[in-house]
């Protein structure tokens, strides 16, 4: 039969009859798919075929989804089941059995998906066993160190890590947990008790600072230079001792420590600096006190000398202090005049001095009586024929001759 357009009645995969009853060919023979009674033959084919397109389309629209990893297993099967009960009762003509052959080949590559899935699952687990027994270890040592910063921070990557790992079979998961939240309980723990230590001990450290702070206010007005400066240097011993407190209040602390220090440091560096003026002005009088003392040398008149030098040392003493770097050269200076009119004086002394005087005259009688008998003995010596004996007394001789003329030097002296 022909349609009204010169079109076949009839299909590959499908035919109307003369009743208007569309039939589909399948592998299993004819199908009636539906009634087309009043229009014409190729009219009911094209709509019927139409139904087939779609079906066609679904099977299409899955065979991609499945290529391309979108839907799991499960998911799959279900929808080829669905699927395949489309076209078992589908009012459609076309090749139907092609379609569940497609379906028949997606089946199996469905099968192999899952399969697949089960190994991937499969090294999934096992890789996360082995993950899960690293971070496990790994929180083991940290819980047994104490590095309380980083440490704190790697355990909560640790973690993050964990949530993100399948689970595994419940015990063994169960067991790696227990280890796991174990080792970070016991860190937390510890990690509490040292920043409670830490935080008494710092409170501790807190009110030694205070002590310390208040005691270099106390001192910062003194102007006993000398010993304060020494005390403030023991307070900055003991400062450095202590241990931290609490940041904030430390910063606090040390900047009112400091400020005291500067204060009583400033002033004295002033009273210095004064202290250096006036200094310097004393060493200007000193030098016009030498210059007068240094004009009476050499010596000529020794009572006159002394008087003058007196005055001069008078006034020198009522004189203050002068700079340090220049005590040395200004006292050795003066006490170089001191030494040139003292030593004129004690020659002089030494000249009039009546026991000295006697001393060197019986010295020197003393002397000329022993050369005298000593030569007697050298010539009879001599005579007798012992020149070891006479070179002996000559020996002799002339040693007590040295003496004799250096106590007649004396003498001179003396009469000078």
């Amino acid at each position: 039969m022909n349609s009204s357009e010169g079109q076949p009645a009839t299909d590959p995969w499908g035919r109307v009859a003369e009743d208007g009853t569309v039939y589909v060919r399948t592998r299993e023979g004819e199908r009636a798919v539906g009634q087309w009674p009043d229009g014409e033959p190729a009219e009911a084919l094209a709509f019927f075929k139409k139904r087939y397109d779609t079906l066609a389309f679904e099977v299409a629209l899955l065979e991609q989804r499945v290529k391309a990893g979108n839907l799991a297993p499960e998911d799959a099967t279900a929808s080829v089941k669905q699927v395949r009960g489309a076209i078992g009762e589908a009012q459609a003509v076309g090749d139907l059995g092609g379609l569940n052959t497609r379906l028949d080949v997606l089946t199996g590559t469905i099968a192999q998906r899952r399969e697949q899935r089960k190994l991937d699952r499969a090294r999934k687990v096992a890789e996360a066993k082995v993950s899960k027994e690293q971070i496990a270890a790994e929180a083991e040592t940290l819980a047994s160190g104490s590095d309380w910063r980083a440490g704190a921070n790697r355990l909560r990557e640790l973690l993050d890590a964990w949530k993100v790992l399948p689970r595994l079979d419940k015990r063994v998961d169960d067991a790696l947990w227990h280890r796991f939240s174990s080792a970070r309980t016991t860190y937390t723990r510890r990690r509490k008790a040292h920043f409670a230590e830490l935080n008494e001990r710092r409170d501790a450290e807190r009110m030694v600072k205070e002590k310390l702070v208040k005691a270099a206010e106390e001192l910062s007005s003194s102007t006993e230079w000398g010993p304060t400066a020494g005390k403030y240097r023991d307070l900055m011993r003991r400062w450095k001792a202590a241990g931290p407190a609490p940041k904030a209040l430390d910063d606090q602390m040390w900047a009112r420590f400091r400020a005291a220090q500067d204060t009583f440091f400033d002033a004295r560096d002033a009273a210095n600096a004064e202290l250096d003026r006036e200094f310097a002005a004393n060493a200007q009088q000193k030098e016009a006190l030498l210059a007068e003392a240094e004009a009476l040398v050499p010596v000529t008149d020794i009572k006159a000398a002394k008087r003058a030098f007196r005055g001069v040392s008078e006034r020198w003493d009522a004189t203050g202090e002068v700079p340090r770097d220049r005590t040395k050269e200004l006292e050795g200076r003066m006490r170089k005049v001191e030494q040139a009119i003292r030593g004129v004086e004690d020659d002089q002394w030494r000249r009039s001095n009546p026991e000295a005087l006697a001393r060197a005259v019986d010295t020197s009688a003393q002397l000329e009586s022993s050369i005298s008998q000593l030569q007697d003995k050298h010539d009879k010596a001599v005579a007798a024929g012992n020149p070891k004996k006479a070179d002996e007394l000559t020996a002799a001789i002339d040693t007590r001759k040295s003496w004799l003329a250096q106590t007649r030097k004396a003498l001179d002296e003396f009469s000078g």
